[in-house]
């Protein structure tokens, strides 16, 4: 079961960002990760991913886990294409398929200096979706999108996304709901769990 035990974390500047942090999460379904601006989610995100690597404590139950990440900037290639962008393995049939079901079959051939931010962000959604995972990390994965487009970003990835985790950081608490997650409530810095989780 995947967790963090009394971990402690700090960036090169010093900032504890956690400290004797615990959180124990299930083996598949989906994790709402809920607090304010700063406290402390992406890095909890960075550290599941095996991005960063604690100072302290233990993570345990994410490795040999293939991890997938949609991170808060879209981070596309500008001189790629859309389905070049959103490409993660030899084929583009999975990721062409992704683009299509996000809305953007007519739009694979752009560039992004040719997308709008909505359109963008769906790249990067389709790039996540598309790799081969078995934990999916949504660092605010929705920002700029519409509410009819999340949520039918929402419909698709839950259609696939069975037999592992994912965790999700949004501000937008119907994101969550619209996903069945379970919400954990997260305060800091240092980061810490307020309540229970539901």
């Amino acid at each position: 079961m995947p967790s963090f035990e009394q971990v402690d974390f700090a960036y090169a500047a010093g900032r504890l960002v956690l400290e004797g942090f615990s959180l124990e999460l299930p083996d598949r379904g989906v994790v709402c990760l809920v607090g304010p601006s700063g406290c402390g989610k992406t890095t909890l995100l960075r550290l599941a991913a095996g991005l960063e690597s604690p100072h302290a404590g233990r993570i345990s139950g994410f490795q040999g886990r293939r991890a997938a990440m949609v991170f808060q900037e879209d981070r596309l290639l500008p001189w790629e294409t859309t389905r070049q962008n959103a490409t993660t393995t030899p084929s583009s049939d999975r990721a062409t398929e992704w683009l299509v079901a996000l809305g953007l079959g007519d739009s694979l051939d752009r560039r992004p200096g040719e997308l709008s931010g909505g359109m963008a962000r769906r790249v990067a959604i389709a790039r996540a979706l598309a790799a081969p995972h078995d934990l999916l990390l949504l660092d605010e994965p929705f920002s700029g999108l519409d509410e009819d487009t999340w949520r039918g970003a929402v419909q698709r990835i839950l259609a696939t996304e069975e037999g592992g985790l994912t965790l999700l950081v949004t501000h937008v608490l119907d994101q969550a709901l619209a996903m069945g997650a379970t919400v954990v409530r997260l305060q800091g810095l240092p980061l810490r769990v307020v309540g229970q989780p539901s």
